[in-house]
């Protein structure tokens, strides 16, 4: 069954000391309206780009999470998703100043607290699910991450380990609520095999661990364990943050063994992809969707050059999702290479912008402006969109201020991109 969406009642602070960086870190967790997700923005940066927690956002790394935008880059990002998804909060901004964010005492908890100290609220908005109807598996090396239909409804995770002689390997199982989260995943600390720290400290990890925020796997000293089973909850912890990347609560039964970031964000990847292909072929846009009448209501445009047939989900003035089914009946076809037909490019490019102005005009509708595109940049166009496909449009704002607005737009057939680039928008008196 859909839950309500929550976010913060207030806002509230935190500071701390990176665990990799050492560097001491200010927090400030914000309330966000219904449909945003998790943002996070670098308050240290001048006109930085907001972050969705998105899978399309993550970079390579070891050892951790890190999302990347527009030159924008917020890494130790995990312990701060998993508490908000053990909190069952779904919408916030999250203001960090500096590249990465505070370890604390190496567990998830000061960031559960946080949550509760600005008090939980619903929205009016349903929560978005995901329920998985076929099994997925990714796997590297002995490392794999099974994840199979729910025999009830929620999140179900069976972690299996493996450890040095001496540290307890037994799985665990658990049913993800937000009290058993509390009780069971929230106070468990990272943690480092004793034969990676001089390799770690040496690759410029670790500056900021020490004894008391992290566990210390396979020393001459056994270490002190605050739960039970405390590195495989920590192991769980991080699974459940790499997952809220995928944007919805998952209704499936999880078996990994010994996974890790990689592997979670590839299931998170995977999952993603699911949850867009079933907003492609429902019968109803979602609440903040809009159907071709409400798009010609709003925009100007009309056939031939009306390029989106329907918006899939407007979140606030953040993000938009639209679709655009593309047809050998298409006027253009006609004359753009009419034996071997391929959609042009720059038309991918104006659909982007007629839904970055659908999205835009929400925050315009009562200022008497509108958006003329301005600029556009860093374009790259990855594949061919022929007749038959069904071009998914997505448009995320980066920067919007009284007189200009920039959004990154991508287009996508099923899994592959096939256009991105970056629309900058003059905001002028109508």
């Amino acid at each position: 069954m859909a839950r309500k969406e929550r976010s913060l009642k207030s806002s509230v602070e935190l500071e701390g000391v990176a665990l990799h960086s050492g560097d001491s870190v200010r927090v400030r967790l914000a309330p966000l309206s219904a449909g945003s997700g998790i943002v996070f923005r670098r308050s240290d940066l001048s006109n930085s780009a907001d972050i969705p927690a998105l899978p399309d956002h993550l970079i390579a790394s070891a050892r951790r999470t890190v999302l990347r935008r527009d030159g924008s880059e917020v890494g130790m990002v995990e312990h701060l998703l998993s508490a908000a998804t053990g909190a069952q909060v779904d919408n916030i901004l999250v203001e960090v100043n500096g590249p990465e964010m505070p370890g604390f005492d190496g567990s998830t908890q000061p960031y559960l607290d946080a949550l509760h100290e600005g008090g939980i609220v619903d929205q009016k908005a349903e929560r978005k699910v995901l329920a998985l109807t076929e099994p997925i598996v990714v796997q590297e090396g002995n490392a794999q991450l099974v994840a199979l239909p729910p025999m009830t409804d929620g999140l179900h995770v069976h972690y299996i380990p493996e450890y040095p002689e001496g540290i307890d390997a037994t799985p665990v199982a658990l049913f993800v609520t937000p009290e058993s989260y509390a009780r069971e995943v929230a106070p468990a600390r990272t943690f480092v095999r004793a034969e990676d720290v001089d390799k770690l400290l040496a690759a410029g990890y670790g500056k900021g661990a020490t004894a008391e925020n992290t566990v210390v796997l396979g020393g001459d000293e056994p270490p002190q364990m605050r739960v039970e089973r405390e590195p495989t909850r920590h192991k769980i912890a991080d699974l459940i943050g790499d997952l809220s990347l995928v944007g919805a609560d998952i209704h499936a039964n999880l078996i990994a063994t010994c996974s890790g970031h990689g592997l979670n964000q590839e299931l998170a990847r995977e999952l993603r992809f699911l949850l867009e292909a079933e907003e492609i072929v429902s019968d109803e846009p979602a609440s903040s969707g809009y159907d071709i009448r409400d798009i010609m209501r709003v925009l100007p445009h009309r056939y031939p050059f009306l390029l989106v047939d329907r918006v899939l989900e407007v979140e606030g003035v953040r993000r938009a999702v639209g679709l655009k089914n593309v047809s050998i009946n298409e006027e253009f076809f006609q004359g753009h290479w009419p034996d071997n037909p391929i959609m042009p490019g720059v038309l991918q490019l104006e659909a982007m912008a007629q839904l970055a102005g659908l999205l835009l005009v929400r925050k315009l509708e009562h200022t008497g402006k509108y958006a003329v595109v301005a600029s556009i940049d860093k374009v790259r166009f990855r594949g061919t969109v022929v007749p038959g496909d069904q071009l998914r449009i997505e448009v995320e704002t980066l920067r919007l201020n009284r007189n200009r607005g920039q959004v990154v737009g991508v287009t996508k057939v099923g899994r592959r991109m096939a256009a991105e680039a970056t629309l900058s928008f003059a905001l002028i008196d109508a």
